[in-house]
Formats: structure tokens, C-alpha cells, sequence
């Protein structure tokens, strides 16, 4: 990529996290925004601007045909933000680099979508490579918390023999969306229910550990994933809810890998209303031994905009084909 170069981007999605992105794009010289795409009725037709919630009009509309901004924006870039499971979102990520673009993707599931989607992700690799462009899943978590982060402090270690991860969130600083996912409000019965339909949990965690094995070079035997619900001690109330004693305040998700018959990666995810002392903690059983824990833990939303625009210049200059967070050079602020 050329340095001082405007990226060209098309935003991919006018969701919450969305315009988000939005805004922090329209904050920096070396962006420009050249397209905005999205299918709610509601939205299509106003201003980018409007709809990311800002005053001052940018005389962009969101178009509701990704066909019509992809050919005609000449754009660098595409940030995707429209959902979490590749199988769901593949067509329009397959849309995407058929025209020839690149993809910088808050899907959970894109962050190492090997184990899960080995046919998707060959499929899509090799289309990227067709084209010469490269696709990349990040966001705070997974994309750096629970695995890049780890990565990167294992790079002062010349043994490991585990790490161990663990972040704990207070639920009511997070916004509906969020607290829906883990199930706060629900009755102990009605969460058991929706976790066996796969309507409620942390997608990525999995994601996370498989990203960690790869970037260490081991090869994982097992995995053993398991969700349980943490109910409520006290009356709660956010923002949003109301959740009484006995009702779900959230949950905790375990994420155990196992090689040579051991225990070499635990991910333990624990988000709830009220969740005393939220943090996130990376500890790494090696040589030598370390501990890094961030008190208050990384804040998801700002977070999760600043992994995606600062991971674009990274992208633009990396080898063609599906990347992982461990593919691309150290990643960090750009804040030009």
C-alpha cells in the first residue's frame, strides 16, 4: 500500500458497532468513506451521517444493494459488520471479494474460521487469492482479549506449557443487545432452552482458543465447551431490564483444549449484571512465568471500532487470502 494514501472504505452493515465505525472513520485523514450499505427499510436512502448519528451531513446515502456500492464506489476496502456465523453471512462476504475488494469482518466466527467452516473457509481463501485480496475476522473479543493478546505476551517466553484466560464483564454497563445474549432475564429453565438452540452464549470463544493453538504451532485434541447460567443473589436493574432474585443475571462460558491428553488452554468467560471486580486476566504457564491483568477489563464497543479501523492498513498490505490476527504484523494504534 502506498504510505499516505486515503483508504477508500465501504461500510458493511449500520448497526450499532456499524456507525460506530462510521464515526471513527469521518474522524481520520486517511479514510474516506465512499459507501454505506444496509437492508432495514428504515435506514436506506438517509444520510450515512444520520443514521451514525452525527449532525453534520455528509450527503452519503446507505444503499440497500451491495451489487450497485461494491462496482461503483472504487473502494479499498469493505468493513463488514452484519453477523456473527460464517454459513450466514458467506454469500455476502464471497459478493464482496468477487469484486475484487478487501474485507476487514467484526464476524466472531471469521476470526479462525478453520475448525468450524474448513470447507467455507477453503472456498474463501481461495477465492481471495484469486483475487488478490485479503479477508481478516477481528473485534476485541475474539480478535484480541481472549487470543491475540496472549499471543503476543507468549513472544517473551521460550517454554509454554498453558495459558490461561479469563474475562469477567459487568453485564449492566453493556448495552441490551448484549445483556440479551447471556440471558439476563431469563428463568434457569428458558436459558437452558435457548442455549441448546444456540440463541444465546459468546460466539468466538472456541474461535479464540483454536487462534491461540495456531499461533503457538500445537495441535488441539479436544475441546470441551460448556455454558451455565449465573442467577441473580439480589433484585438488579440496568438500563434496559429488570432481573429479580433467582433469574438469570448472565452466565459463565467455559473453554477447555486439550493435547497430548492435557490441559494446555483454558478461556473462562464470565459476563453478568452486577459482576463485582470486571477484568480481564492473561496468565501464561512457561518460562517465564507471567501475569497480566487489566483492571476494569477492555471496553467492548470502542474497543471493538478500534481493533477494526486500525486493522485495515495491516490488511491492505498483507499477502492475499483468509488471515488471522496471527498472520498480520503486531498490530497497534493508527491514528492518522
Amino acid at each position: 500500500m502506498e504510505k499516505n494514501k486515503v483508504i477508500r472504505v465501504i461500510q458493511y452493515g449500520m448497526g450499532s458497532i456499524g456507525s460506530k465505525i462510521v464515526r471513527e472513520l469521518l474522524k481520520r485523514s486517511s479514510f474516506k468513506l465512499v459507501g454505506a450499505i444496509d437492508i432495514a427499510p428504515e435506514i436506506v436512502g438517509r444520510d450515512v451521517s444520520e443514521v451514525a448519528g452525527l449532525s453534520q451531513p455528509f450527503n452519503l446515502p446507505v444503499e440497500s444493494d451491495p451489487a450497485k456500492v461494491l462496482t461503483s464506489a472504487r473502494a479499498d476496502v469493505v468493513v463488514h459488520t452484519t453477523g456473527s456465523h460464517l454459513n450466514r453471512i458467506f454469500s455476502q462476504l464471497e459478493e464482496v471479494v468477487r469484486s475484487g475488494l478487501n474485507v476487514v469482518s467484526t464476524s466472531e466466527e471469521l476470526v479462525y474460521p478453520f475448525q468450524r467452516h474448513p470447507e467455507l473457509s477453503a472456498q474463501l481463501n481461495q477465492l481471495a487469492v484469486d483475487k488478490g485480496v485479503t479477508v481478516l475476522g477481528t473485534g476485541i473479543n475474539p480478535g484480541f482479549v481472549m487470543d491475540t493478546m496472549a499471543l503476543v505476551l507468549s513472544s517473551v517466553c521460550v517454554e509454554v506449557k498453558r495459558v490461561k484466560v479469563e474475562r469477567v464483564i459487568d453485564a449492566a454497563t453493556r448495552r441490551f443487545p448484549f445483556q440479551k445474549k447471556i440471558g439476563a432475564g431469563l428463568s434457569p429453565e428458558e436459558f437452558r432452552s435457548k442455549v441448546a438452540q444456540g440463541r444465546i452464549g459468546h460466539v468466538g470463544l472456541a474461535e479464540s482458543l483454536y487462534l491461540i493453538a495456531h499461533g503457538l504451532g500445537w495441535t488441539i485434541e479436544e475441546i470441551k465447551e460448556e455454558i451455565t447460567p449465573i442467577l441473580a443473589e439480589t433484585n438488579l436493574r440496568t438500563e434496559y431490564i429488570e432481573v429479580s432474585s433467582g433469574i438469570v443475571a448472565g452466565m459463565e462460558q467455559l473453554a477447555q483444549g486439550l493435547s497430548g491428553g492435557r490441559e494446555v488452554l483454558t478461556l473462562h468467560f464470565r459476563a453478568f449484571i452486577g459482576a463485582p471486580k470486571p477484568h480481564d486476566a492473561i496468565e501464561i504457564e512457561g518460562n517465564p512465568p507471567l501475569k497480566v491483568t487489566i483492571d476494569g477489563g477492555v471496553a467492548g464497543d470502542v474497543a471493538t471500532v478500534a481493533m477494526v479501523v486500525n486493522a485495515i492498513p495491516r490488511v491492505l498490505a498483507a499477502e492475499p487470502g483468509l488471515k488471522t490476527m496471527a498472520d498480520l504484523p503486531l498490530p497497534h494504534a493508527a491514528l492518522g
